[in-house]
């Protein structure tokens, strides 16, 4: 009686889904690293519109200040100027 050795190389034909098992974990892993790095790039996209946004307003405040300040100024000439004529 002969003995048969199964083949040691690769299957020669059909489907690698039929020989390779599926890793499931892997899958998931990977999976969730997609996610993550979905979730990141929102993320950054959102901090840039908010940086944007407290620019905005940044320049808004400064030109209310500026604006206070060019009125005292302007009611103080004109309370000097009002004292310097009498």
């Amino acid at each position: 009686m002969t003995r048969r050795v199964p083949p040691t190389g690769p299957p020669l034909g059909g489907s690698r889904f039929l020989f390779d098992s599926f890793d499931a974990t892997a899958a998931r892993l990977e999976a969730n690293e997609r996610v993550a790095e979905e979730r990141w790039a929102a993320l950054e996209f959102r901090l840039g519109q908010i940086d944007a946004a407290l620019d905005r307003l940044e320049k808004r405040v400064w030109l209310g200040v500026f604006g206070v300040a060019g009125f005292l100024l302007a009611q103080g000439v004109e309370a000097l100027m009002a004292a310097g004529l009498k």
